[in-house]
């Protein structure tokens, strides 16, 4: 299986990267048991089937180091020059504290060892807690950690616009703010893709699928609850749909995307991945990897062929207006997180 042209994108003018992430944080624990050497073989088929971007963080389990394994597997089989379509993409997320040179490269230097690797290609931080504004300590620190050689790119995960802003002011150069973005959750159009746009930022959009709940699943299903929430994104998703609005307005949903996505020839979850990717400034959609469980390679290659028309946006657009408002209820992109 090749992936279309239309698969890729020329993030910064070292980055080529695959428009749906694959995502690691299925390899935390949180979803249950993953076998190292069944997952660096899933990987492999990613790699091959031309999903060649990852999405990690330090703190997903062994993800840094399923990185670094692959990354040396790959090199003896196929010799170094098969690293040059490989992108890994990690997280820095510390608690809230001072934060010295010192701490931030003795961070900085452990990812690059568990991932191996002399630079890595993007380091998404995130910070907790707002108040405490040494979170701009540890970005000029990484900034010269990046003059330095040992990252290429510094990025955001789950920063608001106002304190984007901030950061951006501060002279710190962001190329990309990973936040959640989906049909259920449109809180990034409020404010956060007008300032991206008018900054150079890129978004990168998690939770697109809702955990798998934005599929033909659990189309005409009833409402799943307790332990039919079998995973930890299922139970987080679950709890946005029901803030969003009810099962019955969900399943209304479902089965307005089961009309378009037939007339398209598509899923339900190729639709839901194409909608943001089509939004303004989103660089690519994170999608959950059950590495050596279950992969959804050829469906997912549907997307790049895919292109809604007006008509699709309208049916769609009827539907989802008539939930919460999650911007008034939540607050900003990440606010979620600090409340």
């Amino acid at each position: 299986m090749n992936l279309p042209s239309s698969s890729r994108l020329q993030l910064t003018p070292d980055l080529n990267i695959c428009r749906i992430l694959n995502g690691m944080w299925q390899v935390s624990g949180a979803h249950g048991r993953i076998d190292p050497n069944r997952a660096l073989q899933s990987m492999l088929e990613y790699l091959d089937a031309g999903y060649s971007t990852w999405d990690l963080a330090d703190h997903y389990g062994p993800a840094e180091d399923l990185i670094g394994e692959f990354r040396r597997q790959l090199v003896a089989s196929r010799g170094k020059e098969a690293l040059s379509n490989f992108q890994a993409f990690t997280k820095w997320v510390p608690r809230p504290t001072k934060m010295t040179k010192q701490v931030v490269e003795r961070n900085i230097d452990i990812s690059r060892k568990r991932m191996g690797v002399e630079t890595l290609d993007l380091m998404q931080f995130h910070w907790w807690e707002y108040r405490d504004r040494n979170y701009l300590d540890a970005l000029k620190y990484m900034s010269q950690l990046q003059e330095e050689g040992k990252i290429k790119h510094l990025a955001l995960t789950n920063f608001d616009t106002e304190h984007l802003q901030i950061i951006t002011e501060a002279g710190i150069k962001i190329i990309s703010n990973q936040v959640q973005f989906s049909l259920i959750d449109r809180r990034p159009k409020v404010n956060m893709v007008k300032f991206c746009q008018e900054n150079g930022i890129k978004l990168f959009a998690y939770g697109t699928l809702c955990g798998g709940l934005l599929s033909q699943r659990y189309l005409g299903q009833k409402e799943p609850r307790g332990s039919e929430l079998d995973t930890v994104s299922l139970r987080k998703y679950k709890n946005m749909v029901d803030a969003w609005g009810d099962w019955s307005l969900f399943q209304e949903l479902l089965s307005t995307l089961k009309l378009i996505a037939d007339k398209h020839a598509v899923s339900i979850s190729n639709l839901a991945i194409r909608y943001i990717l089509d939004q303004p400034t989103v660089a690519g959609a994170i999608v959950g990897a059950r590495l050596g469980i279950s992969s959804h390679l050829e469906d997912n290659a549907r997307v790049f062929d895919l292109n809604l028309d007006e008509h699709d946006y309208s049916q769609i657009k009827a539907v989802v207006e008539k939930s919460r408002n999650l911007y008034q209820l939540i607050g900003d992109c990440g606010d979620e997180y600090r409340r």
